[in-house]
Parts: C-alpha cells; structure tokens; sequence
C-alpha cells in the first residue's frame, strides 16, 4: 500500500521563496521541486502542494479567491515558546499574539504568499 498523506494546496506567488520558508523554518522536506511552476513538501502526513503561476492548481483558482483565506494549517508542537522564539530570531514575525483556550494555545504565522500557519500546543491534560 502507498503511503497515506493529507493534501492541502497553498497558491504562491513565488515557489521556492515557499519551499524555503517551509523547509528552513517549519520542518517540511521536499518530496518535489519542480520550481517555479510547483513543489511538494511533507511534514508529518502533511501533503503541502505549492502552486506557482505557471501550474494547473495555480491557473484553477478563481479571480474572487485571489488573496490567501482564513483557512490555514495546523501544526502542533511540543514547546510553543521555544518555537515562537526560534522564528522570532530567524526573522519571522507573526501575525496574532499567542492565545490560549480550553485546547491549548495558538499563535498565526503567514508563509511568502500570505497563507496562514497555527502553530499549536495542546493543553496538558
């Protein structure tokens, strides 16, 4: 049997500007780079799709959902602070505070292209 990801396509402007950010600050590896058209990075059984201009996702996408939505993924991890401290440091700013609910506590980053990322730490139970 082949192996099981979840996909999730992000429209970019520029790919290898997100195949970087993925992979030098979130953990993905690359699976694909087919840059500028497309690339395929994984994290986990995360299927991240990058769809540059020049791809079929890219030239699918409808004129009215030009601009990142407020979808985003999810990303957990074990120790947020330590996280928010290592992107803060590498550059990256954020785009909410941290907040915290009855799950755990979150904070939004945005990739190259705008599209958001939750870095998340649950709740300990």
């Amino acid at each position: 049997m082949t192996e099981q990801l979840a996909g999730v396509r992000y429209v970019v402007e520029d790919v290898q500007a997100a195949v970087d950010f993925y992979t030098k600050h979130l953990g993905f590896t690359v699976r694909l780079n087919a840059a500028p058209g497309f690339a395929d990075v994984v994290r986990g059984p995360l299927r991240l799709l990058l769809s540059g201009p020049a791809s079929s996702g890219y030239r699918a996408t409808p004129a009215d959902a030009a601009v990142a939505g407020r979808n985003r993924i999810h990303l957990t991890f074990d120790d947020l602070d330590a996280e928010i401290d290592r992107l803060r440091a590498a550059g990256l700013s954020f785009r909410t505070e941290v907040v915290s609910g009855p799950g755990g506590r979150q904070i939004l980053v945005a990739d190259p292209a705008g599209n958001l990322i939750e870095l998340f730490q649950p709740a300990v139970r």
